[in-house]
């Protein structure tokens, strides 16, 4: 068992019981998955862009990536039916617990001038982080880096609330900004 699945079974799911005083122990929220998103605005123009994300993708998430294809053709943008735009992965299980404690405790404190993260979710349980270089990921191999890419995490948790998810979120690790 990670040791972060470990800490929200030991700690976090008994402190959100006491803190919001569900009636059931399977209404306490949890994470359900972790999606990373990075958006391949120049790999339309660079076969070996979309090549250099996607390796950097699965070596960040231990899965291969899935390649995000436009659904319309849009002139402004010079983009075509079909063509790749992105790519995502989508991690549940073991591999979403070891990412979330990577990225907690190793790579977030990486973040050049990072006094925490912003308290804002969607309204239904979901956090979603930008991150603007991949080079805060100790996976990535740093002289291979051509170009800084950014990425999208998003949390999906089984919160009803915003409050709830960011509490859970909070406790499991992540570092929120103080609110003053």
């Amino acid at each position: 068992m990670s040791t972060l699945k470990k800490k929200y079974l030991d700690e976090v799911k008994p402190a959100l019981l006491k803190k919001f005083g569900y009636k059931n122990v399977m209404i306490v929220p949890q994470v359900k998955k972790v999606v990373i998103s990075m958006g391949l605005a120049e790999a339309s123009k660079d076969k070996n862009a979309l090549q250099d994300c996607l390796n950097e993708l699965t070596m960040l998430s231990g899965q291969k990536p899935v390649a995000i294809r436009a659904k319309k053709s849009v002139a402004g943008f010079k983009l075509r039916e079909g063509q790749v735009i992105g790519a995502k992965v989508t991690l549940r299980g073991k591999r979403m617990y070891d990412f979330m404690s990577r990225f907690f405790n190793i790579n977030s404190p990486r973040i050049r001038d990072l006094r925490g993260f912003g308290l804002k979710c969607d309204g239904r349980g979901s956090y979603t982080l930008g991150i603007d270089d991949q080079q805060i990921f100790t996976e990535i191999d740093l002289d291979k880096v051509r170009r800084t890419q950014g990425m999208n995490i998003t949390f999906v948790t089984s919160a009803t609330s915003d409050e709830e998810c960011i509490e859970l979120l909070r406790q499991m690790g992540l570092p929120f900004k103080n609110e003053s």
